[in-house]
């Protein structure tokens, strides 16, 4: 009898722990294995996450790039999401921002990033400005960043937060990104962050000599490619298997 009331005593004591709102609230985790208490919304929080993200998520896995590191570390990708999204901003994630579309995960960010190869005197093209926020890793790199979506309120929200944020080398148009932006053409590096089922030829026509694309390509199958442009023609190489949104807009191949 002493046994079986025992048995029952420490059952009830699993199922009030397991059921206790406290015990659910207080922590979040991610896919990187951080934990992250969800109820501090303040800057001093933010930013430890925000640090917690570059080693955890970048450093450990194969972002080197110490400029890309920095420029992940300064970003502030809670002001780029719904404030309903807010505690999982730096969850190694991509987060809905509305209109079918999507924030990318920061190791994706990252990774274009680096793949891309950007000087501090570079000028680049985006396709695909979203909620802004690859735009502004680009723009801590980069002299200056062009970006175009095609998505008219996206454009708008973005343009408002990269003000705000005091971006001042970075202009977004809104427009079809597979005609890019040949007014401000050649670019040093181009950044698609939506996929294409070919590499679209207005983008390479506008990537200046020995500058980088760096895009997905794929339907169902995605992988990301990293184009060179040469005097001779251009080089393309497959990296790694990925999931974007299809790009929109009319093709002229």
């Amino acid at each position: 009898m002493n046994l079986l009331l025992a048995s029952i005593a420490l059952s009830c004591c699993l199922i009030l722990l397991m059921c206790t709102p406290t015990y659910a609230a207080e922590v979040h985790s991610n896919s990187s294995g951080l934990s992250r208490p969800s109820s501090n919304q303040g800057g001093e929080q933010f930013d430890l996450w925000r640090r917690q993200m570059v080693k955890y998520q970048l450093i450990n896995r194969d972002i080197k790039d110490r400029r890309v590191l920095e420029a992940m570390l300064k970003v502030p990708r809670h002001q780029f999401v719904d404030p309903s999204w807010r505690d999982l901003a730096y969850s190694d994630r991509p987060l809905e921002i509305g209109y079918n579309q999507t924030i990318s995960q920061p190791y994706i960010v990252a990774y274009m990033t680096q793949a891309a190869q950007i000087s501090p005197s570079d000028k680049v093209l985006e396709i695909g400005t979203g909620c802004g926020y690859q735009a502004a890793v680009l723009g801590e790199i980069a002299k200056q960043v062009y970006s175009i979506e095609i998505i008219p309120q996206l454009a708008q929200k973005a343009r408002l937060t990269l003000r705000q944020l005091s971006y001042e080398n970075i202009e977004v148009k809104t427009g079809d990104g597979y005609q890019g932006w040949v007014e401000h053409a050649p670019y040093d590096a181009i950044i698609v962050t939506a996929a294409p089922k070919q590499i679209p030829q207005n983008l390479i026509d506008q990537l200046a000599i020995n500058g980088k694309m760096v895009i997905p390509v794929g339907t169902w199958h995605q992988e990301i490619y990293v184009l060179t442009k040469t005097q001779d023609g251009t080089v393309k190489e497959r990296t790694i298997p990925v999931r974007f949104v299809p790009m929109i807009g009319k093709s002229r191949q």
